[in-house]
């Protein structure tokens, strides 16, 4: 091509959105000489490339918005064999996305240690792989975020940081016990609840707090019984009742070291 053909078909692709095809045209154009293969074949092959280049983008999006902690947690790097009564086909079966096209949630419970944060920050992956908006918080940081929100009166922006994706993983409730000292707090949690109950927009939710202690904790029994009923009326629960996978770890490392 000439030079002014070249810098219009540039023009055009950068246009289209087309980012991979103006970098490697000349190869592009090259390997369909040398393979010999048809016009389709080769228009073919250039769109999926660059629908393969774009999809990987905006995995790469979803994800950097998702905020989830990095290293990202695989589902695959999960330890079934070390927690055996866990339904390793629920988790399978988690993993297809279903039950956020079925606006249905996922509670883990069980204590610390057990893989509860790894499955759900693993399940949520999968989601910003599938193609929904996800956002990841600790119980504790949104509720830090969302009493800022009432003091510089911004909550309402603020919790439509919540609501807005379609899939809110909110992890380690009970982690720290001091997050929900303030009983108003417990009425921001429900505020969040609320919402996405309200708009059918599904949750991941990790706690080791189980069921009937969740009054003491939030320290509000009426706000806690309407948020019991919001979490858990279209919930897939999940118990995991198993060793704890850290302290296994740390045993062994005590044994490495002290034979």
């Amino acid at each position: 091509m000439k030079n002014n053909q070249i810098d219009t078909f540039i023009e055009n692709c950068q246009y289209l959105g087309l980012r991979k095809l103006p970098a490697q045209y000349e190869s592009i154009i090259d390997k369909a000489n040398k393979s010999n293969v048809g016009f389709l074949d080769f228009i073919a092959g250039v769109i999926q490339d660059e629908a393969n280049a774009r999809r990987e983008r905006s995995i790469k999006y979803r994800l950097k918005m998702s905020k989830l902690p990095q290293p990202y947690k695989m589902l695959q790097d999960y330890d079934f064999l070390f927690q055996p009564k866990l339904n390793k086909k629920l988790i399978m079966d988690l993993a297809t996305m279903d039950f956020v096209r079925r606006n249905e949630s996922v509670l883990f419970v069980g204590k610390c240690g057990v893989g509860k944060s790894h499955l759900a920050r693993s399940l949520a992956m999968i989601a910003c792989e599938k193609g929904y908006k996800v956002y990841y918080t600790t119980c504790a940081d949104m509720l830090n975020d969302l009493n800022t929100g009432v003091y510089e009166k911004t909550l309402m922006k603020r919790i439509r940081k919540y609501v807005n994706p379609e899939l809110l993983l909110i992890d380690e409730m009970g982690h720290d016990r001091l997050e929900l000292e303030v009983t108003r707090e417990a009425h921001l949690l429900f505020k969040v609840i609320d919402e996405r109950y309200k708009q059918n927009k599904s949750l991941l939710f990790t706690t080791n707090v189980e069921e009937q202690d969740w009054a003491e904790y939030l320290g509000d029994p009426i706000t806690t019984k309407a948020i019991l009923d919001r979490v858990f009326h279209y919930s897939i629960m999940v118990e995991i009742n198993g060793p704890s996978y850290r302290e296994h770890e740390g045993k062994l490392l005590q044994k490495k070291y002290n034979p």
